[in-house]
């Protein structure tokens, strides 16, 4: 039976009625299981994990080990029987205030292990009751020094302080207290409410930073990729720039001026044929001419010799410059022509027409 107690009266247990009256406590009070107080019949098998004491004669005697024991009847009495396995003790519901005055409804386990059986008999009457007392007013001392919600968030270190008290205090008793833990912690209604507005306002919180952080990192990432954007525009077009000087520009400037080399040469060949001088002053006339017909037109400045209405005059001019322009070139070139075996021919008549007009 439960709490060592024995089936049928006695009269080799004179403690009998004492634990009857204690049978109404007891039965509240979580207790461990046994195989209860057997009767001393001289020969006597103990099982595993259980440890009987023995008194002879109302004095303790021996602690019987598990197997086979003989004791001499009459003599010696099996008055507890104490189990060394680990017990789980239900913590019944209990209040407790905190620091910032919430009242609060907390059960929990306790794990005890019987360590020495002399002392969990003989140093307390009822050993489980005790630390289950114990365990309550612990709890309700450690939860006085913590706020709401450091009971939520340090229920390890909570668990760990009750076990270290109930140890210090169940060290001459015998036993000893393995782990605590919290079943259930019951909050008032309003309370949880203010709990759980609390918790939506923190994560509207949240959220609203979360978004803001969103919205900044977006704005930072559409200007980076801007100004990259830019900075690559940039290279691209002096890439561009530079494939184009390289390339094209370059070219077109080199055929541009290979062109005027042999423009140059085909015109100075065509200079140094017959009649060449008299053709480049019909043409430099001509240019003249059309020139000083578009002055009117291009600009308001305009700009006119002194006798306009002489147009024989102006082309002789025109004539002039370019027979003074080529002169020297001509007789440079008669001086590193290597002088000829046959007679030079007879001037024409453009060219004394010419001579005549640069000395005028």
């Amino acid at each position: 039976l439960a709490a060592g107690l024995s089936p049928v009266p006695s009269p080799f247990f004179p403690q009998h009625s004492q634990q009857l009256k204690c049978a109404a406590r007891l039965a509240l009070a979580p207790c461990r299981w046994n195989s209860g107080l057997p009767v001393n019949i001289g020969v006597l098998f103990v099982p595993q994990q259980e440890a009987w004491v023995v008194e002879r004669m109302g004095k303790f005697h021996r602690i019987l080990e598990p197997g086979l024991n003989f004791l001499i009847p009459l003599l010696d009495r099996i008055r507890y029987v104490q189990s060394l396995k680990e017990i789980v003790i239900n913590v019944p519901e209990q209040s407790a205030v905190t620091l910032d005055n919430v009242t609060l409804q907390i059960d929990g386990v306790l794990y005890l292990r019987v360590m020495d059986p002399y002392k969990a008999s003989y140093g307390v009457e009822d050993p489980e009751y005790a630390v289950t007392q114990l365990a309550q007013t612990t709890m309700r001392s450690e939860l006085g020094k913590l706020s709401l919600d450091r009971v939520f968030r340090e229920r390890e270190s909570l668990n760990a302080s009750i076990v270290d008290a109930i140890n210090q205090a169940s060290d001459c008793w015998g036993i000893r207290c393995l782990r605590y833990e919290i079943k259930d912690i019951h909050v008032p209604p309003r309370v949880k409410e203010s709990m759980q507005m609390q918790v939506e306002a923190e994560r509207r919180k949240r959220a609203t930073v979360l978004e803001s952080e969103g919205t900044r990192e977006s704005a930072i990432n559409v200007a980076e990729g801007q100004k990259q954007a830019q900075i690559l525009a940039s290279e691209a077009e002096k890439a561009e720039q530079i494939n184009k000087a390289a390339g094209r520009e370059a070219n077109a400037m080199l055929v541009k001026a290979r062109a005027k080399a042999e423009a140059i040469q085909l015109l100075a060949a065509a200079l140094s044929q017959q009649h060449g001088s008299a053709a480049a002053s019909l043409s430099v006339a001509e240019q003249y001419v059309s020139a000083f017909s578009k002055l009117a037109k291009d600009s308001n400045t305009v700009l006119l010799p002194a006798n306009t209405g002489d147009v024989t005059n102006m082309v002789a001019q025109a004539l002039g410059i370019y027979t003074t322009l080529t002169k020297p070139q001509a007789v440079k070139t008669q001086d590193e022509m290597p002088p000829a075996h046959e007679n030079p021919q007879p001037p024409t008549m453009e060219m004394v027409k010419a001579e005549q007009g640069s000395s005028s």
